[in-house]
C-alpha cells in the first residue's frame, strides 16, 4: 500500500519522514509511534523534555529515531528541531501527527499520494465524533477566521497537528515562536511565500473529558496565540512585499456586477466571499477607519486595509457612510473637548464646529478613539446578527 502510494505522488519513500513531538504522552506516544512506523520506513520522535517516562529507553528496542530536549521548550521548537535534522538527512517532506493519540497512522497514506513540493497538507478533523470539546470546535473557527484575514487561505482546520510539510521551503523561512503558536504562524508565512494549503479529510480520537491529557495552556498558550495574530496582523498591513518562494497568481478583485442591481444588492453584498463573521469583521474597519479624521482619504484608507486583511470591500466602503458629517464628527468633538477641557460645547453651530475647524480637529481626534471603537463595534454586531439570518435562510432554502 504505501509504495503505490509513494508512487501516486512520484516521491521515494526514504525521502518522506513522520515526526511526533512528546511531552508526557508516555501512554500513547508507543503506539502513535510503532503505527506510522508501520506505513513509513523513517519515524522521528522529538522528546520535549518529558519527565514522566524515558522516551529513548522507550524506543531503544526498535529502529525509531529519537531526539531529546534537556527541558521542555515548546512544541514549535520540538518540530523545528525535526526539520532540521530532516534536513540534515535529505528529507523532503515532514508528515507530523501528535503524540496523545487523537490522530489515527492509517490516514498516513491520505497525505503521502497528496504530497506536493509547494503545498502544506492539514488534516481536517471529523468533528462528527464524541467527546469533542467544545473549546476545540470554537478554537478551530477563531483560528481559521484569524488565518483568512491574515493570508486570504481558507482553511478547513487550521489547528490541526496532523499535517505535512515540505522541508525544503521551510528551511528557507525564519519563524519567531517555538510553542503551540508556532503552528499558526507557520501557516501564515508559508502562504505569504506562495505555498497552498490543501485539507486531508482524517478521523479523531478523543477520551472524556477527564480522561483527555492537554499540554495547552489556556491563558499562556491563548496569549501567546493572540499576540503572535496582532504582530501578523500588523505586518500584512505593512506595504512590504513578503519573500515570495513560489509565485502567486490569484488576487482579489472588487466585484462591481454588485452595483448594476440595486434590487439585490444587499443580498450580493451579504454574499460575495465573506461568512457573517467576515462581513461583521468588514464592518467594523470601515466603521472604525470612517469615525477616524483621516480627512479627504477615509475611501482610500478603507480600501487599502481591507483589501491587506482580505475582508470585504464592498462591505467597508458602503458602511462607513454612516459617519459622514456632520453627526459623527460633531459627537467625537464634544466628547474630545469634554476629555481634554471637562467641559461640553453648549454651543453647537457651524461657526464653532466648522468654521474654528482648526481648533477642532485635535478635539475630533481625541473623541474619536472613544467612539471609533464602540460605533464599529456596534454596527458589527448587527451586520452580523443580520447577515447571520440571511445566511441561515440561504442554506435552508438551499436544501
Amino acid at each position: 500500500m504505501i509504495t503505490e502510494d509513494s508512487k501516486k505522488a512520484n516521491i521515494p519513500l526514504d525521502f518522506i519522514w513522520c515526526v511526533i513531538p512528546v511531552y508526557n504522552n508516555a501512554a500513547t506516544v508507543y503506539k502513535v509511534a510503532v503505527g506510522c512506523r508501520k506505513r513509513l520506513h523513517n519515524v522521528l520522535v522529538v522528546d520535549d523534555g518529558s519527565t514522566d517516562t524515558n522516551v529513548p529507553e522507550l524506543f531503544a528496542q526498535t529502529d525509531i529515531h529519537v531526539l531529546r530536549h534537556d527541558t521542555n521548550r515548546g512544541k514549535g521548537a520540538a518540530l523545528i528541531t525535526a526539520l532540521n535534522y530532516i534536513h540534515a538527512h535529505s528529507g523532503m517532506f515532514m508528515i507530523t501527527i501528535d503524540a496523545d493519540g487523537q490522530h489515527y497512522p492509517e490516514d498516513i497514506p491520505s497525505f503521502i499520494e497528496n504530497l506536493h513540493e509547494s503545498t502544506i497538507l492539514i488534516g481536517s478533523r471529523d468533528f462528527t465524533v464524541v467527546n469533542v470539546p467544545g473549546t476545540s470546535k470554537f478554537g478551530r473557527k477563531f483560528s481559521n477566521f484569524w488565518l483568512h484575514i491574515e493570508t486570504g487561505a481558507e482553511v478547513a482546520d487550521t489547528q490541526s497537528g496532523f499535517r505535512a510539510y515540505p522541508v525544503g521551503y521551510l528551511k528557507k523561512l525564519i519563524f519567531s515562536t517555538s510553542y503551540y503558536d508556532w503552528e499558526v504562524e507557520v501557516l501564515a508565512r508559508c502562504v505569504w511565500a506562495g505555498l497552498t494549503i490543501k485539507s486531508i479529510p482524517i478521523n479523531v480520537f478523543y477520551l472524556p473529558g477527564r480522561a483527555r491529557i492537554s499540554h495547552f495552556r489556556p491563558f499562556l498558550d491563548n496569549l501567546r496565540i493572540t499576540l503572535l495574530h496582532c504582530r501578523l496582523i500588523g505586518r500584512i498591513l505593512l506595504p512590504i512585499p513578503h519573500k515570495q518562494l513560489v509565485p502567486k497568481t490569484k488576487k482579489n478583485e472588487i466585484n462591481m456586477q454588485l452595483f448594476k442591481d440595486p434590487r439585490h444588492f444587499f443580498q450580493g453584498l451579504l454574499a460575495e466571499h465573506a461568512t457573517p463573521v467576515g462581513l461583521a469583521a468588514s464592518a467594523f474597519v470601515g466603521i472604525f477607519l470612517g469615525v477616524l479624521p483621516l480627512l479627504s482619504v477615509h475611501m482610500v484608507v478603507i480600501l487599502y486595509v481591507v483589501s491587506r486583511l482580505h475582508l470585504n470591500k464592498v462591505m467597508a466602503l458602503a458602511i462607513q457612510n454612516i459617519c459622514m458629517p456632520p453627526f459623527v464628527p460633531v459627537v467625537c468633538i464634544e466628547i474630545g473637548h469634554y476629555l481634554l477641557y471637562r467641559e461640553w460645547i453648549t454651543e453647537v453651530s457651524l461657526r464653532v464646529i466648522f468654521w474654528q475647524f482648526k481648533d477642532r480637529i485635535w478635539e475630533w481626534l481625541v473623541g474619536s478613539l472613544v467612539v471609533a471603537p464602540l460605533l464599529a463595534i456596534f454596527i458589527a454586531i448587527i451586520v452580523f446578527i443580520i447577515s447571520s439570518r440571511f445566511h441561515k435562510e440561504r442554506l435552508a432554502r438551499a436544501t
